[in-house]
This record gives C-alpha cells, sequence and structure tokens, in this order.
C-alpha cells in the first residue's frame, strides 16, 4: 500500500487547511484579554486574529461571525495534539452543523484522523467531506485510494468497494480541471494517477479493457514501482482479444520485477509462460526480464519466429522418426521446401503406429483426426485406406478413439491431409480359455 503516496496528498490537506483557517478574520466581538480587539462598525473589516498571523485575501475566505463558533473552531485547529484536535472539531461539527467553516473543519478532523491512522474514521469522515463539497479533490482522491486498496487487499466487500471506488475517481477527474488551490495543482498529477486506478482496477474486473488500459496506463507511467496497478496493467493488456503481447508481457516482467518477494516467483513464472505463447520458445526472456528489473524505459519485445523459421528449426533440431503426427503436419505444411522434403522423405512409406479419432468410416477408408488441435476441432488430417474392405463390426463410431497402423502414401499441405496406405486395424482380443475349477474325488472306501 503506498501510504506515503497518501500521505502527501493529505499532508497538504492539513497544512494548507489548518493555515487558511488561521487566516480567517476574526468576528466582530467584544474586545478582551483573551483576543484581538475587533471593530463592530458594519461595513469595516474585523481585525486579524492571533498576532503573526499572514490575512489570507478578504474577499475568498468565509467569515464566522459568531464569537463562540469563532473560539471553538480556532480552539479546535490550533491544537498541536492529534486527539485533542479531532475532539474539538467533532465537537465544534456537532454543535456548529451549519457553519462556513464546516467543510473546511471536515478536511482538516480527515487528515488528524488519517495521522492517528484511523482508516475507519477517515474515511468515514471523507464521505461526509465530499457529500458536502462534492468537488473536494483531497477527500475524493482518500476516497477512491483507500476503496481500491482494501478491495485488492481481499476485503469481503471488494466488488462494492471497487463500485464506490471508481465513482469517487470519476467525480475527481471531472472536478480536476476547477481546481484553482496552488498546493493541489502541484499534487494534480499525482491525484490524477489516483483517480486513474481506481476507474482502472474496476474496468478490470469487469472485463472492460477498454476503459481498464487508459486508465492503469496513466497511473503506471507516473507509479513504474507500485505492484499494486503495475500487475493489473499486464492483465489488462493480455485480456484484449487479440491480446497486446508486447506491453502485456512488458509489465507482466515489470510486475515481477516490483511483485513482493512471496509471490514475485508465481508472477516471474506467468510472465514466462506469455513470453513462450507470444514467441514459441523463451529464446530472449532472459534479456527481457533484465531489462524489466532495472527499471528503465519499456524494450520491444522481439518477434515470434514465422511459422517457416519454426518449422525449419524443429527440422534441425528432431530427427523425423522422432516427431509426433503434429510435428509432421507443422512442418509439412509451413515449412520451406527443403524441410518438407527432409522429414517427407524419411517418413513415406514406413509403417507408423498411432492413435486418432474417427471422423468419418467406411468399409474402404477411415478419415482420422491425428493431431490434438484437429481433434479438438473435429476435423480429419487423415485418410486411411485398407487393401481389404472392413468387416462391418469392426468399423468404429465416429468419435471413437482408434489405434491404427499405415504407410504414409502422399499429403496436401493446405489444407492439410496425409494419405496412408495398408490400413491395419488392432486385431481382436481372444478372450483366453475359461479353466475349470479340478475336480476332487473322495478316496474309496476300504
Amino acid at each position: 500500500m503506498k501510504t506515503i503516496l497518501l500521505t502527501v496528498v493529505l499532508g497538504v490537506a492539513v497544512v494548507a487547511g489548518a493555515q487558511q483557517a488561521a487566516q480567517q478574520p476574526a468576528p466582530a466581538q467584544p474586545a478582551a484579554p483573551s483576543q484581538p480587539a475587533a471593530s463592530s462598525q458594519p461595513g469595516q473589516q474585523p481585525a486579524q486574529p492571533a498576532q503573526g498571523q499572514p490575512a489570507a485575501p478578504q474577499s475568498a475566505a468565509p467569515v464566522i461571525k459568531d464569537p463562540a463558533e469563532y473560539n471553538a473552531y480556532v480552539g479546535a485547529i490550533q491544537q498541536t495534539d492529534p486527539s485533542a484536535k479531532i475532539s474539538g472539531l467533532e465537537a465544534f461539527l456537532t454543535q456548529y452543523p451549519n457553519s462556513v467553516m464546516k467543510n473546511q473543519a471536515l478536511e482538516i478532523l480527515m487528515g488528524a484522523y488519517q495521522q492517528s491512522g484511523n482508516a475507519k474514521k477517515t474515511m468515514d469522515t471523507a464521505t461526509k467531506l465530499v457529500t458536502a463539497d462534492a468537488c473536494n479533490v483531497r477527500g475524493l482522491a482518500l476516497l477512491a485510494y483507500f476503496d481500491r486498496v482494501m478491495a485488492q487487499s481481499g476485503d469481503p466487500n471488494a466488488v462494492q468497494l471497487l463500485t464506490d471506488g471508481k465513482k469517487y475517481g470519476q467525480q475527481g477527474l471531472d472536478c480536476l480541471p476547477k481546481v484553482t488551490d496552488a498546493d493541489l495543482l502541484k499534487n494534480k498529477g499525482q491525484m490524477e494517477g489516483i483517480f486513474s486506478a481506481a476507474i482502472g482496477i474496476k474496468c478490470l474486473q469487469d472485463k472492460d479493457y477498454a476503459c481498464a488500459v487508459p486508465a492503469l496506463r496513466k497511473t503506471v507511467d507516473a507509479n513504474p514501482n507500485d505492484f499494486s496497478v503495475v500487475y493489473p496493467m499486464a492483465l489488462a493488456y493480455l485480456g484484449q482479444t487479440p491480446p497486446d503481447y508486447q506491453n502485456g508481457i512488458w509489465f507482466a516482467a515489470r510486475a515481477a520485477a516490483v511483485a513482493p518477494a512471496a509471490a514475485q516467483a508465481q508472477i516471474e513464472k506467468y510472465a514466462r509462460g506469455q513470453y513462450v505463447k507470444f514467441h514459441y520458445d523463451d529464446e530472449g526472456w532472459a534479456d527481457l526480464l533484465a531489462a524489466a528489473k532495472a527499471g528503465g524505459a519499456q524494450v520491444p519485445i522481439k518477434p515470434p519466429p514465422t511459422p517457416a523459421e519454426q518449422a525449419h528449426k524443429m527440422a534441425l533440431e528432431t530427427a523425423p522418426d522422432k516427431m509426433d503426427f503434429a510435428q509432421w503436419e507443422f512442418v509439412l505444411s509451413n515449412g520451406e521446401q527443403a524441410d518438407r522434403d527432409t522429414v517427407w522423405n524419411a517418413i513415406k512409406g514406413k509403417p507408423v503406429q498411432m492413435n486418432g479419432t474417427v471422423i468419418k468410416a467406411t468399409a474402404d477408408e477411415f478419415d482420422i483426426a491425428g493431431s490434438l488441435d484437429d481433434i479438438e476441432k473435429k476435423i480429419a488430417d487423415i485418410t486411411l485406406t485398407f487393401d481389404d474392405k472392413i468387416p462391418a463390426k469392426l468399423i468404429p463410431k465416429e468419435g471413437a478413439s482408434l489405434d491404427f497402423q499405415g504407410n504414409p502414401a502422399s499429403y496436401t499441405p493446405t489444407p492439410f491431409m496425409m494419405t496412408m496406405e495398408k490400413g491395419m486395424l488392432p486385431k481382436p482380443k481372444v478372450a483366453p480359455p475359461a479353466h475349470k475349477p479340478p475336480v476332487h474325488h473322495k478316496p474309496a472306501a476300504s
């Protein structure tokens, strides 16, 4: 959890709020030793409060007119002990629920609760604040952040938290262009990232990748070491149809680099698996992972080899008689002519025993799916012919798994079909003869 990130935002809230409050002109009230004298003449500006405090622009700051309300407010915000400040502000808000300083009091109270480590009260106060002031971006940032982080931490109410977080995130983004406060403007990019993250995580949960990707990317670019957004960024890219492997694999590798120690191995395994899925092997993976761990700029992933290059590598690394049928099919369908010839010349006319799924069967020939892909698609890639007709009782049903033997005779590369001659089926198993139990004769009586 990036508590430091949010502390910066809320720290600004506490300091700015306190200064703004302290700069409020004192209301018209009788002079007293404990407070500065003030004029009660209509139209005159009241005197300044505590000595040494700079005055805020008089036209911009709200003014508390009731002396008792003023004293309660100033007394609360000037407390240095967090507990005393909280008690004072809670009492002020209870006694003066409609005060012109209500929003400022709530904002300072929110910061005080956050400083004291009371997350529940912090969020409760933030909720009251944004209810009273729909564009209080500090309160919105806090709610959007904590709703997201709590949901990602396994809170049982995660679905509702993410829904609320997205709402506050969008509300915050809508309000940011209206911000004029100088301190807030310094942290505008930081809060934009908080709002975008809340939106992106909810969109990812909803599998709305068109929303999740730009929202999360904005946050990740500003927080490249934050695992809580970097890993979701990878999932968002890889969840698209078709997957964005270039970006998805990079951020998966980056997530492995910044993951908590207990999760690093698992995330790295996932990232490598996606790399192999895209690249068909792990060549170059080690370099990519090293670049991701170094924390530098994103590096491009080498494009996967073409089907012809894969076929050539397959033909070089595996002898044809050691290949399975799917490898024969791949080389014979995608390889250059020299690679096709290497494989075909090695297997042509030689008996092959294998298993497949029957697509169609007659007494003269069977159409069989031999590769796993074609079995799943229920597409024949082998035509098995017989020298003699097959008895009806031995003709298998469609969809049946079949052990058979045949001699490769010819093939067509696209769509792939291999013809095998001299088809043979396993001989039917003959049940062993039943053994009669031995007969025991009684010995003859003497």
